[in-house]
């Protein structure tokens, strides 16, 4: 299908289009259906309906791996190894030097893997350097499994908080010179799509004897990736984690991307079926071959095949070019979202000071976060996050950024009921499938809430949980799907269970 484009407005409008979810319509408080607006791809993508496709085509061969006994089994293991070779591909890593293994559970799976691991190789090392900025998944496994991890602080900027500082993560490493295992920095934020320069990183941690791990989960699907093959071979990368769900693929399939030399004189991580060579009652012995040592028992063949099937049609489009197309359209939301009355868009937005993809957070300055988000969701029917994204400190380090910027203009109690509601945010993020109009119906969105937002919190409630339930109206999700419905309806019971029924309760959006 993608083969052979060369136009990038082709080539953009057919993965624009070739996305499972884009036209599902739900009932809303307003009374009528409507097309939903998916904003919440830096949780998890759509999924491609080429890599659909592809699955459907090879269900049929399915068969487990590390057999060519018969057909099926051949057609499986040369389709796994093949995933294995576009990861490392698609990332840019040259496979006489590094290899890659996939793992059960996303970028935590494999972080926690990569902590275990390291921490074991280099046991005198026992200090991690990593940022304020990083996902729980790239910072929990760090703080259990080393003596020390130092959060090296962002860039303050006139306005907001920016990359990672440099000048402090140096006197980090310095200050523990010898003792930092490895550096653990995410490529791009999940929560204000900030980018940090991974390879000058990479050389700064190289000089002072350390690694480099990089948290690609949300970079991956937004700029090309580039591990090894620099000029300097200083700012080649030592492992690269990221996970198939936020890269158009279907489940968590975790991706760890590593040099060979760190994993090949070890014990595996895991043990198992199908990483040993030979096994007696007294004894075994490891396979030396990746990935196969890394990849104990019967792996998540379809996830491993789905994904690579991502990551080949992203590649033959070319990153570079979805980059770049993302980042006009990242632009333009910027743009349009400075209009609306009242918001703060968190994180240093001047592109000269930083690089930004696929991700916006905000707040509305008199309204709740997670009102806002449930009136964009009832009412709009936009789909973002709210709260704070599993990266805790570094939300709640730009939230009391912003409220010290109007602490002056403010009573105590005024300050103190902003900061109630502004203890999260509202996530806006994109996909290749994003287009301006999907920016233009948030923006016209949040103008409506900015505008009537009192008689709209007339008809919520706060529950304890800090959520907001709309009074009078619910959406009810066995309506629209439920599996029990469709196995008795595809097993000849009573089709109407799962049909969807228009909603009648006849709420208007008030006026």
């Amino acid at each position: 299908m993608l083969h052979g484009i060369d136009d990038a407005e082709n080539w953009h409008q057919m993965l624009r289009c070739d996305a499972i979810g884009l036209d599902v319509e739900y009932p809303s408080a307003t009374g009528r259906r409507s097309r939903r607006i998916y904003l919440d791809s830096a949780a998890t993508t759509l999924r491609l309906k080429i890599v659909q496709r592809v699955l459907d085509i090879y269900q049929p061969h399915y068969a487990n791996v590390h057999s060519n006994i018969h057909f099926a089994a051949q057609i499986s293991t040369r389709e796994y190894g093949w995933a294995h070779d576009m990861v490392l591909e698609f990332a840019g890593a040259d496979p006489d030097k590094w290899m890659c293994f996939f793992v059960g559970n996303g970028t935590t799976g494999g972080m926690n893997r990569v902590a275990r691991a390291l921490r074991a190789q280099r046991p005198e090392r026992d200090v991690v350097v990593t940022s304020a900025m990083e996902h729980h998944s790239n910072d929990l496994p760090h703080r259990k499994h080393f003596r020390e991890v130092v959060h090296v602080p962002m860039e303050v900027t006139p306005i907001s908080l920016g990359r990672v500082d440099l000048v402090k993560m140096g006197a980090a490493l310095l200050a523990h010179e010898g003792k930092v295992n490895y550096v653990a920095i995410t490529g791009v934020s999940n929560v204000t799509g900030i980018s940090n320069p991974i390879h000058e990183i990479a050389a700064l941690a190289h000089r002072h004897g350390a690694l480099v791990v990089v948290d690609a989960a949300q970079m991956a699907a937004h700029m090309p990736l580039k591990v090894s093959g620099h000029s300097e071979d200083t700012r080649d990368l030592d492992v690269v984690v990221f996970s198939g769900h936020k890269l158009y693929a279907p489940g968590a399939p975790g991706v760890v991307i590593a040099r060979k030399a760190l994993f090949a004189d070890m014990e595996p991580d895991e043990v198992g079926g199908g990483m040993v060579d030979t096994v007696f009652l007294d004894r075994y012995t490891v396979s030396e071959r990746f990935p196969e040592r890394e990849e104990a028992g019967t792996p998540n063949i379809p996830g491993a095949i789905g994904l690579a099937a991502a990551l080949y049609a992203l590649h033959k489009v070319g990153m570079d070019k979805i980059a770049a197309d993302e980042k006009r359209l990242f632009e333009y939301a910027l743009l349009k979202l400075a209009g609306v009355p009242g918001i703060v868009i968190y994180g240093e937005t001047r592109p000269s000071l930083v690089q930004r993809a696929g991700v916006i957070s905000f707040n509305l300055s008199d309204r709740d976060h997670a009102f806002c988000a449930a009136v964009l969701n009832d009412y709009f029917n936009i789909a973002v996050r709210n709260e704070c994204f599993c990266a805790h400190p570094y939300v709640r380090d730009m939230v009391s950024m912003s409220l010290e910027c109007v602490a002056d203009s403010m009573s105590n109690d005024e300050l103190e009921r902003l900061a109630e509601m502004h203890r999260g945010m509202v996530r806006a993020s994109f996909g290749v499938y994003n287009t301006p109009a999907d920016v233009d119906r948030l923006v016209a969105a949040l103008k409506d809430i900015s505008i009537r937002g009192d008689q709209l919190l007339a008809l919520y409630e706060r529950l304890p949980n800090g959520n907001y339930r709309h009074r009078q109206w619910a959406f009810d999700t066995t309506k629209e799907f439920s599996v029990r419905s469709v196995v008795d309806s595809l097993l000849g019971g009573d089709p109407a269970d799962n049909q969807v029924e228009a909603d009648s309760a006849g709420l208007v959006f008030p006026r």
